[in-house]
């Protein structure tokens, strides 16, 4: 009795170690310090009334909307004009999680268990197209490093709000299914032919080069195309692929008009539904800190080497930097 007792015992914990289950533990939650983490030097450059005053350290090239040393703002009260003087910076302002296990939050280093995670995890691998594939879910967390630090507060253009998180994939259905989203991106079957794909090549080439195209707004360069506005991304580098679903996760944002830029006007945060790519740039800081920031579609092949670690888990934390052009007085 006891040997049979001992055989079951034996068959029942190799069943449990052979059924599928989640991981425990593949979940990273290392928190993220804004001071250590970020790259600093990305916020440049600094221009002053038109004028570069901190040169850039990233090969980004930057557009700006200064056109003399002077501005003037539209204002309800009289004189109805306000004056000032255009200054244009990089602002860390945002942070985009992608990660492969659903409700992981690497960046504030917390793991939830809200819905069933295994159903709604990440994927890599061949898709029924015979294409490598791979599936995140993304958070975009509002990132107002300057307010948090304390630094610059009294500048009109610098955001004054707090830490949040804005938006979770987990919640949204348009994320999951390729087809749901056509609801919001309708324009998408218009892309999805060779010859608007091969136009990407331009846009590949400039943003490896410094600088996104952003009139080619269904192409993110070499991290493949801007549609449909899910998580699911054909992409060979798995890091470059999570770097695409980041990206996307801004042009979805800005389409439902959740977020605006900053680069737009010198006087007021803009909505575009359809996403301007060169006021924007990803810094990734977690597994493991990238030395520079990059545009939109610049080839991983510059940047991804060794940015994914086997012992870190496939859970990203990007830092966004938006182009903030502001009439300052």
């Amino acid at each position: 009795m006891s040997g049979m007792k001992r055989i079951l015992i034996s068959t029942g914990l190799l069943l449990i170690l052979l059924l599928p289950s989640r991981s425990e533990g593949v979940c990273v939650p290392t928190g993220f310090d804004p001071v250590s983490m970020v790259n600093w030097h990305s916020i440049f450059p600094i221009s002053i009334a038109g004028m570069n005053v901190v040169p850039s350290a990233d090969v980004v090239k930057t557009v700006s909307l200064a056109k003399s040393p002077v501005c003037a703002c539209p204002i309800p009260i009289p004189p109805f004009i306000r004056p000032g003087i255009p200054i244009g910076f990089w602002e860390p302002a945002r942070l985009v999680e992608t990660v492969k296990d659903a409700w992981c939050f690497p960046s504030i280093g917390v793991e939830f268990d809200l819905l069933p995670g295994a159903m709604l995890d990440g994927t890599t691998g061949l898709s029924r197209s015979n294409v490598e594939e791979t599936f995140a879910q993304a958070h975009y967390f509002i990132f107002p490093v300057w307010a948090m630090l304390e630094l610059l507060k009294d500048l009109v253009c610098v955001e004054g709000s707090g830490f949040d998180v804005a938006y979770i994939t987990e919640l949204d259905p348009l994320w999951q299914s390729d087809i749901l989203t056509a609801i919001i991106q309708p324009e998408a079957i218009l892309f999805a032919n060779p010859v608007s794909q091969l136009a990407c090549i331009a846009d590949s080439v400039s943003s490896t080069a410094g600088l996104s195209l952003s009139p080619l707004f269904w192409c993110m360069g070499s991290w493949g195309s801007a549609y449909p506005l899910t998580g699911h991304i054909g992409s060979a580098d798995y890091v470059e692929a999570n770097a695409g679903i980041a990206a996307r996760l801004i042009y979805k944002l800005s389409r439902q008009l959740l977020i605006c830029d900053t680069n737009v006007t010198l006087c007021s945060c803009v909505p575009t539904p359809i996403w301007v790519k060169h006021n924007y740039k990803l810094h990734v800081a977690k597994p493991v800190k990238d030395f520079s920031s990059h545009p939109i579609g610049r080839s991983g092949l510059l940047w991804a080497y060794l940015k994914n670690p086997p012992y870190a888990g496939d859970n990203f934390v990007w830092v966004l930097f938006r182009r903030v052009g502001c009439c300052a007085f």
